[in-house]
């Protein structure tokens, strides 16, 4: 690749994770914290020649999968805590969540609907994560999470076992949930501690 289009590719990768990360930045996360990782991640990713080693290139995309996490952990932590504005937010507008076989395809058919159930049942839950995947694009990033959670439900106390996928893409206005995918059973005795 010649010295033009190095510089493009580096341009176009470094504009893309800029405005990424600006959009999780207007999502209250802290701008010192993840401006200079989205750079340097994006030089990573862009530089052939420059003597930056795999291990670097490593620790950066560590630290962009963990900016994605922190997303994730930021908007399960507003819906636990019944900050139903916080929690839409993080939602494109055409969000598509589907749950327990049934469907909202906005964020405002959410917001005004099961949203308030979700954060009514969690908020006095104790909720255990157990295991996260994390996996990125250029254009799309998707985290599967398995959790434990107790709870009290119609019967009484409830022991789940919840798997939840988020799907995160750059969107015209920055990074936004666009998909989330949750079912949940019975925990099995010895499950959770995996």
């Amino acid at each position: 690749m010649n010295t033009d289009a190095r510089h493009a590719r580096r341009t176009r990768l470094r504009q893309l994770t800029t405005l990424g990360l600006g959009g999780l930045l207007a999502l209250g996360l802290s701008a010192h914290a993840h401006d200079g990782a989205a750079a340097a991640a994006a030089e990573a990713q862009a530089s052939t020649s420059t003597g930056t080693t795999h291990t670097d290139i490593d620790d950066r995309q560590a630290a962009m999968r963990q900016s994605f996490v922190a997303v994730a952990d930021a908007f399960s932590d507003a819906l636990k805590t019944g900050d139903l504005e916080r929690v839409g937010d993080f939602l494109a507008e055409d969000v598509l969540i589907l749950e327990s076989g049934g469907s909202e395809r906005t964020r405002e058919e959410y917001l005004r609907g099961h949203a308030g159930h979700d954060a009514a049942f969690l908020k006095a839950a104790q909720v255990r994560l157990l295991h996260r995947t994390v996996r990125t694009s250029e254009h799309m990033v998707w985290i599967g999470s398995e959790r434990e959670i107790h709870a009290t439900g119609d019967g009484g106390p409830m022991a789940l076992l919840s798997s939840e996928t988020l799907v995160l893409g750059d969107t015209p206005k920055g990074w936004k949930i666009v998909h989330i995918h949750w079912s949940s059973r019975p925990l099995k005795a010895g499950e959770g501690n995996r």
